[in-house]
């Protein structure tokens, strides 16, 4: 594979101005996934896609897709948009992959202004692939096939590859300020988490290690403040607001808070079943 194609779809949604910025912080948040892992890459980005070059495309896939504000992700080929390039790389690509009797299905998005449209893509590449594999006796089923071969035409460039990777979607971490998040317990990892999503740059307030680690996994810069008055820690962390793990249950204890800035309850519209599926996703 050539480089990580990634997307991002939330952000799309946004101004010229404000998609730009996110675009940035997105980066660097990529930026700072691969460090983390040593992983030496270089970032670019252009409107609705981001693309990562290192060696180690393998390597890099599982750190990017715990970006917030990712859609998406997939190790790609690249070739130009010209229609003789993208067929001789779909075929070589297709000779790697399919075996003996396998079906397929060609699968074509594309930007910008060609000779030619997407579904000429996929008759002429998909003709292509099945002349190429004769002896394999290959089928097209555009319903259930053994292999996805996906093309994705981007003004001069083509890229070809089989596999989408999900990222959390959402909005880039720190795109909207800094908060803290109580976290004592599990359900407590999934409202800081949720706030992480939401672009939110979270100090996790706790002393349970084994909860802040699973929480370091999404934020390779994970800020941990020990237990002490929130009123002192929202002036010292200059917090915009803390969330909880609280759900309609915990009304009472609700009430008691008095904070001077405003209080997040991620969880209140979720039940048990749905945290403790969300809590094994994040800790997975």
């Amino acid at each position: 594979m050539d480089l990580i194609l990634v997307r991002y779809a939330e952000m799309g949604l946004k101004s010229v101005t404000v998609r730009k910025r996110f675009e940035k912080v997105l980066v660097d948040n990529i930026m700072a996934a691969l460090a983390a892992e040593r992983i030496e890459g270089l970032v670019e980005s252009e409107r609705g896609r981001i693309y990562v070059r290192t060696d180690r495309i393998e390597e890099a896939i599982r750190p990017v897709s715990r970006v917030f504000g990712v859609a998406s992700l997939s190790g790609v080929i690249e070739t130009t948009s010209n229609m003789d390039d993208i067929r001789s790389l779909a075929v070589s690509y297709s000779r790697e992959r399919l075996k003996k009797g396998d079906s397929f299905a060609m699968r074509v998005r594309r930007t910008g202004t060609h000779p030619f449209t997407s579904a000429d893509v996929a008759r002429d590449v998909g003709a292509a692939v099945v002349s190429a594999n004769v002896d394999l006796e290959v089928t097209v089923d555009l319903d259930s096939p053994d292999l996805e071969l996906f093309v994705e035409v981007r003004n001069n460039r083509a890229f070809v590859f089989s596999e989408y990777v999900p990222g959390p979607g959402g909005l880039p971490m720190g795109s909207q300020g800094k908060i803290l998040a109580i976290v004592d317990k599990e359900r407590d990892v999934v409202a800081a988490w949720l706030m992480m999503k939401r672009g939110c740059k979270v100090v996790i307030v706790s002393s349970a290690d084994r909860l802040i680690d699973i929480l370091a996994k999404w934020d390779p810069s994970l800020r941990v403040a020990s237990p002490a008055p929130l009123e002192h820690l929202t002036v010292s962390h200059r917090a915009l607001a803390v969330a909880f793990g609280y759900g309609v249950e915990d009304i009472e204890e609700i009430k008691k808070l008095s904070l001077p800035v405003p209080a997040f309850f991620p969880l209140v519209g979720m039940n048990e079943e749905e945290i403790e599926k969300r809590f094994e996703a994040i800790g997975s």
